[in-house]
């Protein structure tokens, strides 16, 4: 019995042993656990983070793409900024040739011919001096070289008094030496369509003239500001024109005004072109440009929601709009709007046949049109909800949301024919309000700006309706409006 006690008595001790093992594996595994799955929490974490991180750069690294493709063919950017994608050679679309420069053949020639430049002698437009060669005799051939002669003249003006005595000098004699209007409109004509500093435009007129005249650059400027002064007769007249217009075009472009950033609006018809300057592209600032203020008919422009508070009519330009379409279907692959493209060029040829055959749209043809546009917007709602790309389906939404909101805008031009698809002709009149921009930086004062605009709608409205520039540039400075 004694031995069975003790037999029994060990395996207990050993139970017991095994026991208080088992609860410290136990317990130390229950620790492990922990830690192990405080693990795995702290890594699902960091996990949940780095896939929002993930799909932040995804969404980021889709919108630098999408500005890195960005051109003047899918966007609103001037074709200046394609230069960075394309070689010199294609920017401005000119490919390589054989060809020598200069005229080609079978191109009609302008080289004025002897019987032209008689005719010309005849009318008295030119002035006729014989030079001769040789010994004078009956028999001669004839040459013609063409000139201009340069060479200061003073013109002195004798005032006599009138049957009481006084004497009637006119404004523009009050000083006892003036310079004439010839040597004032080559100025104006320097600084408006030459880009030519006051500085430069000194220096040019005293160098063609030997460096008799010695004019300032001081009395450029005189010149220059005295007749955008008497440009007012013009611009009310231009206004006026503009006003009998059914329908006008219109945009604007960023300057500098001493630094800061300033704009250039103009409002073109096919017979006139009106500049105003503004300090800001706000509502508040259209507001203060006297023209939009008593417009009636319909402006053409780049979306610029703040313009639909003036004018009875708005028409959108349809080449902008394309540009945005492509842009959708390179970043979303969705084509509905390449539908879109083909539905409103296939809507413009159509219109220029009409336009050429005298006809209009039917009532019929016009609601296909419209209703294809519906259906392509349907398409496009559709095609939206399983784009990929968080930015591309954000644009695509906005673009969706535009087409519908201003369906009428851009159909327009399929219902109205006196309006264009597209605003070209307010974009390529202000191309000189930007070389001016590039080549002399902008201006340094407001009055600069605004004689500018003056000077600017005055010459610009004289080459639509084929007037003589420089002529009309005089008539101005004679005291009569140049524009009827």
């Amino acid at each position: 019995m004694g031995r069975e006690s003790d037999y029994e008595k060990s395996v207990y001790n050993q139970l017991q042993d095994f026991m208080a093992r088992f609860d410290r594996f136990e317990k130390d595994t229950k620790v492990e656990i922990t830690g192990l799955k405080n693990t795995v929490k702290t890594l699902k974490a960091e996990n949940t983070t780095l896939k929002i991180e993930n799909q932040l750069l995804k969404d980021d690294n889709q919108r630098l793409k999408g500005i890195l493709n960005n051109d003047s063919t899918n966007s609103s950017l001037p074709p200046s900024s394609d230069q960075k994608t394309k070689s010199a050679n294609k920017y401005n679309g000119r490919g390589k040739t054989d060809k020598k420069p200069g005229g080609q053949k079978g191109h009609k020639g302008k080289t004025l011919t002897k019987k032209d430049v008689e005719e010309k002698i005849i009318s008295g437009d030119y002035d006729h001096q014989v030079i001769h060669l040789g010994h004078v005799s009956n028999q001669y051939k004839k040459k013609y070289i063409l000139d201009l002669k340069i060479s200061p003249v003073i013109q002195e003006i004798r005032i006599y008094p009138n049957e009481a005595g006084q004497y009637e000098i006119p404004e523009s004699l009050k000083s006892d030496v003036t310079y004439g209007n010839l040597v004032k409109a080559l100025s104006v004509e320097l600084y408006a369509e030459g880009v030519v500093s006051n500085e430069r435009i000194s220096n040019f007129i005293n160098a063609i003239s030997n460096h008799k005249l010695e004019i300032s650059s001081g009395s450029i400027y005189g010149f220059i500001k005295r007749f955008s002064e008497q440009c007012n007769k013009s611009m009310n007249q231009i206004e006026s024109e503009l006003l009998n217009s059914k329908t006008v075009c219109t945009d604007a472009t960023n300057m500098t005004n001493n630094g800061s950033a300033c704009y250039v609006r103009n409002f073109s018809t096919q017979g006139a072109v009106l500049y105003h300057s503004m300090d800001k592209k706000s509502l508040v600032s259209l507001k203060d440009i006297p023209f939009l203020k008593v417009f009636s008919g319909t402006l053409i422009h780049d979306h610029e929601t703040a313009l639909y508070h003036f004018g009875t009519a708005h028409g959108e330009c349809n080449v902008h709009l394309l540009r945005y379409l492509k842009k959708n279907t390179e970043e979303t692959q969705n084509n509905w709007s390449s539908l879109m493209m083909t539905l409103l060029c296939d809507a413009n040829k159509a219109r220029k046949q009409k336009i050429e055959s005298n006809q209009l749209f039917t009532e019929s043809e016009v609601e296909w049109y419209v209703s294809q546009y519906d259906a392509i917007l349907e398409t496009g709602i559709m095609q939206n909800k399983t784009c990929v790309g968080k930015y591309a389906k954000k644009d695509e939404k906005k673009l969706l949301n535009r087409l519908q909101k201003y369906k009428e805008n851009h159909l327009l031009f399929i219902k109205d024919f006196t309006v264009p698809f597209e605003n070209n002709m307010s974009e390529r009149d202000l191309r000189k309000c930007k070389n001016r921009q590039k080549m002399s930086g902008g201006f340094r004062k407001s009055e600069g700006h605004q004689m500018y605009c003056k000077i600017l709608s005055v010459i610009e409205t004289c080459k639509r309706k084929n007037m003589g520039v420089f002529q009309n540039i005089i008539k101005i400075l004679d005291g009569s409006p140049a524009i009827f």
